[in-house]
């Protein structure tokens, strides 16, 4: 294994400590030229990196650059990409004769690519005439379509000149602009937020007239409402009343500190298992290939009814867990040393003996795992049936 990646697998917290600098020497030869075994190491790890490590190193690029750190910023910024759930192609570092010079080809669900270009400062004046014949190349060899735009990355926010350079240009309507920053703000935002937000923030990377505000509100209470529905997803608001037979019952609920740290210790060790795993929103989570998912849900112990721990399991959850090869519904308990990896088939076919709830269209099932007379923990069923978890059982370090 590449000691790189040997290093993630076996000491991630050592990761941590590495300047993107060191990062880059440990990959290939440590010399980052195209199609070289260092950029093909530095962009395998980065799709596994966490996020904030991104950003620390997007900083360090920005602030403290270093020989190449120009082409570093590039590959940071198409994996910011990949974070927003675009479809990412990589460009060259250098462009070459025969060769279409984009930085990136972003292309989101719906089929609307981005042309991206990455650039450390707007120090400079940018030919806007060559970035959009990029763009137009790429629709005569049939690589994009005419939905699609251009995207431009600028490492600092004061963008003023830049910003000008576009309005007053006739490319207004096909170049979007957005500092490095702010991007890293949106990919924080995201994965933060429910899958609805998704679509929403692709929209803002897309030129549109912007005279009217209403678009603008839309996409920002969107995000907001889903970021926060996303905040109040361990609380189980039905479940509890559903557990004890009573209404109104009193929310309890847990320290988002103590729901993070129990979350990174199951991924802990979920990832020695299986395979370094990358946040895609609060709850979910997918290696660099998406073939392996999990949805990681917490609960605290509820002292009402038989005193057991309460989920939800969303429809968007299962659909997320039907497209891969392994899934996983995660059940961590608040003040236990175990969770349960529940295999996305094992937990599906149970469904229709789950009590569920729609809410503005979406379903999510009352998942209520309840101590038995030795304290092992079983699935409760509408049936009134257990089912035992202990084939799922997974035992944390910390």
């Amino acid at each position: 294994m590449k000691p790189l990646l040997a290093l993630l697998n076996t000491d991630p917290t050592q990761i941590d400590l590495l300047s993107i600098e060191q990062i880059v020497a440990l990959c290939g030869k440590g010399k980052l030229t195209d199609n070289s075994d260092c950029s093909v190491d530095l962009r395998e790890y980065l799709r596994l990196a966490k996020s904030e490590n991104l950003g620390k190193y997007l900083q360090t690029c920005l602030l403290s650059p270093f020989e190449r750190s120009g082409l570093v910023l590039q590959d940071i910024v198409n994996e910011f990409g990949r974070r927003l759930d675009y479809t990412v192609e990589n460009g060259l570092y250098q462009g070459k004769h025969n060769a279409i010079g984009f930085d990136g080809l972003w292309v989101d669900s719906n089929g609307h690519s981005l042309v991206t270009e990455v650039k450390t400062t707007d120090a400079y004046r940018i030919n806007l005439d060559t970035v959009t014949e990029y763009r137009e190349a790429l629709i005569t060899t049939g690589k994009v379509t005419k939905e699609s735009s251009v995207l431009i990355v600028v490492g600092r926010q004061d963008t003023g000149d830049l910003e000008a350079q576009v309005r007053g240009s006739k490319h207004a309507w096909s170049i979007r602009l957005i500092s490095a920053d702010a991007l890293a703000k949106l990919v924080a935002l995201k994965e933060n937020g429910d899958l609805d937000s998704v679509a929403k923030i692709h929209e803002l990377l897309i030129p549109f007239e912007y005279t009217k505000l209403d678009k603008i509100i839309e996409i920002t209470f969107t995000v907001a409402k889903d970021t926060t529905a996303v905040l109040n997803e361990e609380r189980a608001e039905d479940t509890d009343s559903l557990a004890s037979g009573q209404d109104g019952v009193k929310q309890q609920h847990t320290p988002p500190e103590m729901i993070s740290a129990l979350r990174n210790s199951i991924l802990e060790s979920l990832t020695h298992s299986y395979a370094p795993l990358v946040k895609k929103s609060r709850a979910l989570y997918w290696s660099a290939d998406k073939s392996v998912r999990l949805v990681v849900t917490i609960s605290k112990r509820y002292e009402t009814g038989e005193g057991g721990y309460w989920y939800a399991y969303h429809s968007d959850w299962d659909t997320f867990l039907s497209e891969a090869a392994q899934g996983f519904y995660v059940l961590g308990c608040i003040g236990r040393k175990e969770a349960y990896a529940l295999p996305y088939a094992w937990i599906h076919s149970r469904l229709k003996n789950l009590n569920h709830t729609e809410r503005e269209g979406k379903n999510h099932w009352h998942i209520i795992l309840n101590p038995d007379e030795t304290g092992t923990l079983t699935l409760r069923l509408n049936n009134g049936q257990n089912e035992q978890l202990e084939d799922f059982k997974i035992v944390l370090a910390n």
